[in-house]
């Protein structure tokens, strides 16, 4: 009888450890009270707030995701934060391209090419991006190292439409599309 006890309570307790451990480590959810009749900019920090929670440290992209949402939203302070979190720390070399992405997209040049830069040192042989970093480098008017690159791309892959298509694109001003 004895033993039966230590068992249900040892049962009890290992129940309400477990429920304890889950409460502590959900991840927070967004509601309707998380954005309805808030102003665009204030359902738009809670969102994303909770989005970097949902990425957790490890989840690098949905880091940078959150990050654009800043940052292309007008809060570039927030979303450098995050930028700048993740390239202090160990990271891959696809955060800096996605990270240069975002600086080209909000028409941030000279934050985007030291970036796209230092990408395309470590990959060489990376046939897309030489594609789409050398369509940057055109649209920005320069020609000569977008053909360049070009060049390389097409060394390395001459039958990828999508390499064809960002490099025909940037000759009418179209960016590369992700």
């Amino acid at each position: 009888m004895k033993a039966h006890i230590i068992a249900v309570a040892t049962t009890v307790l290992f129940v309400a450890g477990v429920g304890v451990s889950y409460g502590a480590t959900k991840k927070p959810q967004p509601s309707a009270a998380t954005y309805r009749d808030k102003e665009p900019q204030d359902a738009a920090k809670a969102l994303t707030e909770i989005a970097l929670v949902q990425a957790g440290k490890n989840g690098s992209w949905e880091r940078i995701g959150a990050g654009r949402v800043y940052y292309l939203g007008g809060l570039k302070a927030q979303g450098q934060s995050v930028f700048d979190a993740i390239l202090s720390g160990k990271h891959e070399d696809s955060d800096v391209y996605r990270i240069a992405r975002i600086y080209a997209e909000a028409g941030e040049w000279a934050k985007a090419r030291p970036l796209f830069d230092r990408f395309i040192a470590g990959n060489r042989d990376d046939a897309k991006a030489h594609a789409e970093i050398g369509a940057h480098y055109l649209l920005q008017g320069d020609r000569a190292t977008a053909e360049r690159m070009f060049d390389r791309a097409f060394e390395l892959e001459n039958d990828n439409p999508w390499i064809t298509e960002y490099v025909a694109g940037a000759y009418l001003g179209v960016k590369p599309q992700e």
